[in-house]
């Protein structure tokens, strides 16, 4: 079993001994756990970089980078003045582990009143944390971060595949980079789809009814229901506003004993259905088309039937205590009702 010691990139401090098994993968695997980085790369002590498992001998130290260049531990033991951006516009972020190199006037001059503008305007004011390397703590998703950098520096939104602008969107809010926000919620409402408007089909209307919950609340206002077919179905409390039931072919609808208690159809074209023996009990009727309607022995009960057309309908049988009909646009004549 072979043995080698870990560090990170240009620290001669703070190594992890560890064994070496298996593939090149499962040493970055390890290292990654025992430094707390997302490793992806390992040198030697000369920098050269180690691309199979096989060249790394027993006791071999080795340096562990995220991506960055290899830093020479004996000559780079101090942050170069890059990363400390004390000397020059240059600097370098640690967001959430990950680097990132820009410049200061990138993250000032855009945004002049952001957060990042006021962290690096000038320079120790702030009090910005470092890490060992001299590289800005910033303690925020490096993926939704990522966007906004670019952003600064060339004014462009630019998201990749599988980021969710939404966790940009709260990203650009943290930083207060108010021109960015505007782009995102645009880009936010483009990209949800487009509402569906079309019309579906009577069998699929009797699926939905069919596995709705009776107590569940059912709209389907100003819905197309040509010639449905809902014998004994259960629509108690739905909304059938300003349905249209009536089929140019003649075809009538039917909901022969169907459950509307408390339906609300209010406006909707019925002409010739048939509803008999449906229970329609404090249900809401204004001003339907319910010409040559079946409404024998229909429970009507409190039902409001004002500025209905009931021509020719057939009430026979039904019960029509405490229903309303005023404002009815065709008499009423007694021989269409008799209980």
């Amino acid at each position: 079993m072979r043995r080698v010691t870990l560090f990170l990139n240009g620290s001669p401090k703070n190594g992890k001994v560890v064994a070496v098994y298996g593939t090149l993968s499962d040493l970055l695997s390890v290292a990654s756990s025992k430094l707390g980085i997302k490793a992806t790369s390992v040198y030697n002590g000369k920098g050269g970089l180690i691309d199979d498992i096989a060249l790394i001998r027993d006791d071999d130290v080795l340096f562990v980078c995220e991506g960055e260049p290899f830093i020479d531990p004996q000559t780079d033991s101090k942050p170069p003045e890059g990363l400390l951006g004390c000397d020059t516009d240059w600097l370098t972020l640690n967001v959430g582990g990950r680097y990132f190199t820009t410049t200061r006037s990138t993250l000032v001059n855009k945004e002049p009143d952001s957060m990042l503008a006021h962290m690096f305007k000038d320079r120790g004011v702030w009090g910005n944390k470092q890490d060992h390397r001299g590289a800005f703590l910033i303690d925020r998703s490096p993926e939704y971060f990522e966007p906004i950098l670019n952003y600064l520096r060339h004014g462009q939104l630019i998201v990749n595949d599988g980021i969710n602008l939404l966790g940009v969107l709260e990203e650009a809010r943290f930083f207060g980079i108010d021109s960015l926000i505007e782009h995102l919620e645009v880009a936010i409402k483009n990209s949800q789809p487009p509402e569906d408007h079309s019309p579906i089909s009577r069998k699929e209307f009797v699926r939905f009814l069919l596995a709705t919950p009776t107590k569940s609340e059912l709209r389907c206002q100003c819905a197309n229901l040509q010639g449905v077919k809902m014998l004994c179905s259960n629509a108690e409390g739905a909304s059938l506003k300003l349905c249209n039931f009536e089929d140019p072919s003649g075809l009538k609808a039917n909901l022969e004993g169907a459950n509307l208690k408390g339906v609300d159809m209010e406006g909707s074209q019925m002409t010739g259905i048939n509803l008999r023996v449906a229970t329609l009990k404090n249900a809401k009727l204004k001003n339907c088309n319910l010409r040559g309607a079946t409404l024998a022995g229909t429970d009507l009960e409190n039902c409001d039937l004002s500025g209905c057309d009931l021509q020719e309908a057939n009430l026979r049988g039904s019960n029509v205590k405490g229903a309303i009909f005023e404002e009815m646009l065709t008499p009423l004549h007694m021989s269409q009702s008799v209980r």
